[in-house]
């Protein structure tokens, strides 16, 4: 109402109402389009139906594939790209990014050791988050004291023990001779030697961007419920939480950290809880982590309206996805929030009850995900435009 006087008082004295601010401020399309794209294309699709807008893009992400894009577009940083090891031990060009500040990174693990890096042979048994552990001991020999790492989008369920075995510490079998840092090898584990480990870890903060509560181990750990999205068979995902749970025995009896029951120590195969017991890293919830870091509460700060969106909506984004946070956010502040999303599954009807005003799918004929990618471009400028009719109809600009 106070807006809407501020208008009408300016149109008294011959003047046009401010223009409403638009943030803009969606998570990726997984596999389809950047943060930054979507920001791009409704931008675009909005701007072709009114000019006026003042948009404001914000791309954001929850520690998964993108995190590291979202916050060097939002708050500068230069990404350095680096040769590493893949999730099969082969040679890959990743990336990670130096902040401003010179002191801190941002690493994700999408970039070394992500699921889209193995394409069809899915493996968990077999990969390796080493890759990571390269990318975090090279922020850290660039003088970087504060990693923030992304654990979304793993293909890997080792506990840690690929990022741990590229920062130094040796994981040994009854014979005394290294392991493959793989989540298989834990099967032969039989202790872990600290005494190489890279020293600068004892001056780094280690911060894990976490959209997951599961512990280590058991019904609802690492192997049994994220095991089979990575090509675990039953069999194989149980073999794999019984060796996540001979190395929780071990961490406690040689580094002294209890990781078992650690909430969200089941992310990313397991690398939550190895990375707090390897490196003191602290686990938080990865997309209120990377708000804060993109500052987005001074981003909507005199916004109108918020559009997010993600590839899919559905149950798991209650669970601590980018959007959600999002909407709380605006929610708080009174802000109405449009969600634009690839696809709509099951069990969103909370979503509305926790802030979120509308969702709309931008799949406009209704065609199979293949099908739809290819034109996910034109679909998602269509659709901000179909939007932006609708608010100028109804007076809203």
């Amino acid at each position: 109402m106070e807006r809407l006087a501020q208008d009408m008082e300016r149109l008294a004295h011959g003047a046009r109402p401010v223009a409403r601010k638009i943030l803009v401020a969606p998570d990726s399309f997984k596999g389809t389009l950047s943060s930054a794209e979507v920001c791009d294309l409704v931008d675009k699709g909005i701007r072709s139906v009114y000019p006026g807008a003042h948009v404001v893009k914000l791309p954001v992400a929850d520690g998964g594939e993108g995190t590291v894009d979202a916050v060097v577009q939002a708050v500068g940083g230069t990404k350095r790209p680096l040769t590493v090891k893949d999730p099969y031990s082969r040679d890959i060009r990743a990336f990670y990014a130096v902040l401003p500040d010179g002191r801190t990174a941002v690493v994700e693990m999408a970039a070394a050791s992500g699921l889209p890096l193995v394409g069809d042979r899915r493996d968990p048994s077999a990969t390796t988050s080493f890759g990571t552990g390269q990318l975090i001991r090279a922020a850290l020999r660039e003088g970087c004291r504060e990693i923030i790492l992304g654990l979304g989008g793993s293909a890997t369920n080792d506990g840690g023990v690929g990022i741990a075995a590229a920062l130094g510490y040796r994981f040994l079998d009854r014979q005394g001779r290294e392991i493959p840092p793989t989540g298989g090898g834990l099967a032969s584990l039989e202790c872990i030697d600290a005494s190489q480990k890279e020293s600068l870890l004892e001056s780094c903060r280690l911060r894990l961007a976490c959209d997951v509560d599961n512990p280590l181990c058991g019904p609802q750990g690492a192997s049994l419920v994220f095991g089979p999205q990575k090509g675990a068979s039953p069999e194989m995902a149980s073999q794999l939480d019984r060796n996540l749970c001979r190395l929780a025995e071990i961490i406690a009896r040689d580094l002294g950290k209890e990781v078992l029951d650690l909430p969200g120590g089941g992310a990313a195969g397991g690398a939550g809880a190895g990375l707090v017991a390897f490196a003191g890293a602290t686990l938080e919830p990865g997309a209120k982590l990377v708000l804060d870091l993109v500052g987005f509460n001074h981003a909507l700060q005199g916004a109108d309206l918020v559009i997010t969106g993600e590839g899919r909506m559905d149950a798991q984004t209650l669970r601590g996805k980018a959007p959600l946070e999002v909407i709380k956010r605006a929610a708080r502040q009174g802000v109405p929030v449009i969600a634009l999303v690839g696809n709509i599954g099951e069990g969103i009807s909370a979503v509305y009850d926790i802030g979120l005003t509308a969702v709309f799918s931008i799949n406009r004929r209704a065609v199979p995900l293949q099908e739809a990618r290819r034109t996910s471009r034109e679909d998602l400028i269509a659709t901000a435009q179909s939007l932006t009719r609708v608010l100028l109809m109804t007076g809203w600009a």
